[in-house]
């Protein structure tokens, strides 16, 4: 089976990127909305991004439109928003879909490899998160309502 750093993805600005720079990090991968509810827990993720960076941890952001349109903006709004309200210093990828036909192959295997609530392979709402070991292994996968410092300590484990 392949590591989740074996998947290709598209940066902010389109272009084909490879998680392989990952490889060797513990991961937090997370389905993102500049309008949600959730939103203000971009700044936790990013407190724990900036307290782990230095210890081989990253946090990988996907921005996703799929949940009552709660992020309609194009790559060049989504970033201006990250960082002059959270001031985001971890990468912001290419909006996806997490769900349906159109569900981006990296989201399609950390939904396989960690499926929700009674086996649920769907996303339900934005900021669901998937902790990826060092191995590339998908080791957990949160709620959105579980705050990103409540994930702490299982990060903490992994580095």
């Amino acid at each position: 089976m392949t590591a989740i750093t074996d998947f290709t993805v598209k940066t902010a600005d389109g272009t084909a990127a490879s998680l392989e720079p990952y490889r060797g990090k513990v991961l937090l991968i997370v389905n993102t909305a500049s309008k949600c509810g959730f939103t203000p827990q971009y700044e936790g993720l990013e407190a724990l991004h900036r307290d782990y960076a230095d210890r081989g941890f990253e946090v990988l952001a996907f921005p996703c439109n799929q949940f009552g349109a709660q992020e309609p903006g194009d790559a060049a709004e989504i970033a201006n928003f990250c960082t002059l309200t959270y001031d985001v210093t971890f990468p912001v990828f290419a909006k996806i879909d997490v769900n349906g036909t159109g569900a981006d192959p990296l989201f399609e295997r950390l939904k396989s490899d960690a499926p929700g609530v009674l086996g649920s392979k769907a996303i339900k709402w934005n900021f669901t998160k998937f902790l990826v070991g060092r191995d590339g292994a998908v080791v957990d996968r949160y709620a959105p309502t579980t705050k990103p410092e409540d994930i702490r300590k299982d990060i903490e484990k992994l580095l």
